[in-house]
C-alpha cells in the first residue's frame, strides 16, 4: 500500500508543469593555435547594466604535465584576456625533518612558478602583470601596482652628552 502511494505521489509530481527555465548559455569553445589569433584592437570589453559579461568565450587553450613535475598551462579569452604560468621543479637548499622531528639542512625539492596576465578594463584601461615565485618570494611586475614612497631625509644629529655629577650641576 505504502508503494501504491509512493508511485502515485512521483507521477503526480512528474505530471505537474515546471516554471523553471534555465538561462545558462553554454560557452562555445574554439580551438585557434596561438599564433593564428588575430592582433586585438584592444576595445574595452561589453558589459551589459547588470555587470554580466556577454558571451565571453575561451578563444584558446593549453596545458602541458610533464614526468619530472614541470608544467605549463595557457588560455586566452574572447574579451583579450590571457593568463600563461608555467612550473618547474628545482634542487635548492633548505631544511628537512626526519621522522623524530630533527632537522637537517640539505637539498629539498621546490618549485618556480613564472607566469604573465592581461587584461583590459571596464573603462577600457590595459594592465599587464607577470610574477616569479622562487627562493626568494612572490614578486610580482606592473605598472599598476602601488610602489613604495622612497624617503630622502637627513638623519638628525645626536645630541651631545653633557655629563653631571649627580647633583645638577655640569662637569667640564
Amino acid at each position: 500500500m505504502k508503494l501504491f502511494f509512493v508511485t502515485a505521489f512521483l507521477a503526480v509530481a512528474a505530471a505537474v508543469p515546471s516554471s523553471y527555465k534555465p538561462e545558462y548559455k553554454a560557452p562555445t569553445l574554439t580551438s585557434l593555435p596561438r599564433t593564428s589569433l588575430p592582433a586585438p584592437a584592444y576595445p574595452a570589453p561589453a558589459y551589459n547594466k547588470d555587470n554580466k559579461y556577454d558571451d565571453i568565450t575561451i578563444t584558446n587553450q593549453s596545458d602541458e604535465r610533464n614526468l619530472d613535475g614541470s608544467s605549463q598551462w595557457s588560455y586566452a579569452q574572447s574579451d583579450y584576456t590571457t593568463r600563461e604560468e608555467s612550473q618547474v621543479q628545482k634542487k635548492m637548499q633548505g631544511v628537512t625533518y626526519d621522522s623524530y622531528g630533527k632537522e637537517s639542512y640539505g637539498e629539498v625539492l621546490g618549485n618556480t612558478n613564472k607566469g604573465s596576465s592581461y587584461w583590459v578594463s571596464p573603462e577600457g584601461h590595459k594592465f599587464t602583470l607577470t610574477w616569479v615565485a622562487d627562493e626568494a618570494g612572490f614578486q610580482p611586475k606592473g605598472d599598476h601596482l602601488p610602489v613604495a614612497p622612497v624617503h630622502e631625509y637627513e638623519l638628525p644629529v645626536a645630541p651631545v652628552h653633557i655629563p653631571f655629577n649627580g647633583k645638577g650641576y655640569k662637569i667640564y
